[in-house]
């Protein structure tokens, strides 16, 4: 299953001058959270230039309501809501980057983003015209992803919330974006396509292109014939 490559380092090496101003850029971006945030900061949180690109993706018009799967600290919430015309709401489990993200959003005077404590099975998904997906779940199957303690983990939690994403998506009317960054994309239901890349491939946007009817419909076996004897 194809996923990001986590580097053993938590401060890569850096081999260009964009690489060199993006790296000083979410450096100081992140002075703004603990410590024990900003280590994992290059492995676990989206880098500031991606966040504005992937932000930039999703909101198509002012108001547009954004969804970020699992949002860790709130760091693209922030950047989305100072870089474009969106609503950001964040949903995330662990108590203690809630805790960082909204202080985060309180001391930038940040209005148009708000951080959910809580599971993503009790979000409504209807509420929201646009979602972002950061590997949200793969922690649950790749020890090497996790984070901290502070959460149960266990296989099935990967298939329960995958497949309940997937469900939520496929009830979203034609035209609602999704942008994934790395991972298998494995939420993203077939009635999207992929209608742009960047980043080398690991950021793209997804387009509800087909009902989850007609998915449905081409999936079926023939129907059987009125008139056998016309055959």
């Amino acid at each position: 299953m194809p996923t990001r490559f986590y580097p053993q380092s938590p401060t890569p090496p850096i081999e260009s001058d964009t690489e060199f101003l993006t790296a000083f850029r979410d450096h100081e971006f992140d002075q703004h959270y603990p410590e024990h945030i900003r280590e994992q900061s290059a492995c676990h949180w989206t880098p500031m230039d991606v966040c504005q690109m992937a932000a930039q993706m999703l909101v198509e018009k002012p108001g547009t309501r954004v969804l970020d799967i699992g949002c860790g600290p709130g760091k693209f919430c922030a950047v989305g809501a100072t870089t474009t015309l969106g609503h950001f709401t964040g949903v995330e489990q662990r108590s203690r980057l809630v805790k960082a993200a909204r202080e985060l959003l309180e001391r930038l005077r940040i209005t148009r983003a708000e951080i959910v404590h809580g599971n993503i099975t009790t979000i409504s998904f209807a509420a929201f015209d646009a979602f972002y997906l950061f590997n949200p779940f793969e922690e649950n199957i790749l020890p090497m992803l996790r984070i901290d303690h502070d959460v149960d983990m266990e296989s099935r939690l990967y298939d329960d919330y995958t497949l309940h994403v997937q469900q939520q998506l496929e009830l979203k009317p034609l035209g609602t974006r999704i942008v994934t960054y790395y991972g298998s994309c494995a939420e993203v239901p077939e009635c999207y396509t992929c209608m742009k890349t960047a980043y080398d491939g690991t950021l793209k946007l997804w387009l509800k292109t087909r009902s989850h009817i007609e998915d449905a419909e081409e999936d079926a076996p023939p129907a059987p014939c009125r008139f056998p004897h016309l055959i």
